[in-house]
């Protein structure tokens, strides 16, 4: 199930299922609030999405009632998350999905969001959207790349590649706006070579294993695997968190895997991934491209869960194509 795109006028509420807005700072939201409005979208904010506990988070019913609220509301055409976090999978069980596929429309975050883009794809079969937070339209320089994708994938139905970046930055950008580093990209790196195609399933590496065991777990039968994670994840943790996946039930339906690049402070090194990579041998002969841009490395692309993607990654040729229409 596709949701109906994006177009100027529409409205997109902002709810916080898992870290409260009152996190995201002042000049964030008027950043985000600025660009958003550029773009012709009407944005409006749920009831209690600043409302926060000793763990920075609204309670669960009060995250429920907004996500709920903004699913009912004909008006709202898109659901973007305030935020990341650590708690959005205690919201599972109290989702009504029946709900959410009566009223489909675009539901976009990364991260810990990755447990209800999963969850909510999983139930209702509906297309969602590991990409952007509100917060992270509030980033002043270097959102043109991840403004692209996700453009793309929200407004238009066109089968489209997804290209490295000219440059990445892993700086702290909510707290320098004016102080950024960037580095040169120097592309994608093939760690094992093949062809494929598949549905797109991935999201958090870590937040993905919440689900293992659950109703709420995604077949991974006939899949692309894109996997991610963020700056607490070193090489031995990554290690086990992807045998740990690898460990599920339909793993040989893995046709490739897309790793996103790597946050300085998990101090994963190329030698160390593809030491990893080449023990797995669940993957053995599945293409495997490391860099991609996903996640919490700036900028990074929009990835539709459950479309078709196809992947081609031998010798000097990369080639991350997608296809929103095929399903």
């Amino acid at each position: 199930m596709i949701p109906q795109r994006l177009k100027p006028g529409d409205e997109i509420r902002i709810i916080a299922p898992s870290t409260s807005m009152a996190l995201v700072k002042g000049k964030q939201i008027d950043i985000a609030m600025n660009r958003l409005s550029d773009l012709g979208f009407k944005i409006t904010f749920g009831r209690h999405c600043e409302n926060h506990d000793e763990f920075f988070s609204s309670s669960v019913e009060e995250r429920i009632i907004d996500l709920h609220e903004a699913i009912t509301d004909q008006n709202v055409k898109a659901v973007l998350t305030a935020t990341g976090g650590y708690n959005s999978n205690q919201l599972l069980k109290y989702i009504d999905y029946k709900l959410i596929a009566e009223n489909p429309k675009i539901f976009c975050g990364y991260g810990d969001i990755t447990s209800l883009l999963l969850a909510i794809y999983h139930k209702t079969g509906l297309i969602t959207y590991s990409g952007p937070h509100f917060s992270s339209f509030g980033m002043k320089h270097g959102f043109e790349y991840t403004l692209r994708y996700f453009l793309e994938v929200v407004t238009n139905d066109a089968p489209f590649d997804i290209e490295p970046s000219e440059q990445w930055s892993d700086d702290a950008w909510y707290l320098e706006h004016d102080q950024r580093t960037f580095v040169q990209n120097n592309g994608y790196t093939i760690i094992q070579e093949g062809s494929a195609t598949g549905n797109l399933i991935g999201g958090s590496l870590s937040t993905i294993n919440l689900l293992q065991g659950t109703e709420y777990m995604p077949s991974l039968e006939n899949s692309i695997l894109f996997i991610e994670d963020d700056e607490e994840t070193h090489a031995r943790i990554f290690e086990r968190q992807l045998q740990s996946l690898l460990q599920q039930p339909e793993v040989r339906g893995i046709q490739a895997v897309l790793i996103g690049r790597f946050q300085n402070n998990s101090q994963m090194t190329e030698p160390a991934l593809q030491k990893i990579i080449t023990t797995k041998q669940e993957l053995r002969g599945v293409p495997v491209i490391a860099n991609v841009n996903i996640g919490h490395v700036h900028p990074f692309a929009t990835f539709p869960i459950g479309s078709q993607a196809t992947i081609n990654a031998i010798g000097n040729h990369i080639e991350i194509a997608i296809d929103q229409n095929r399903i």
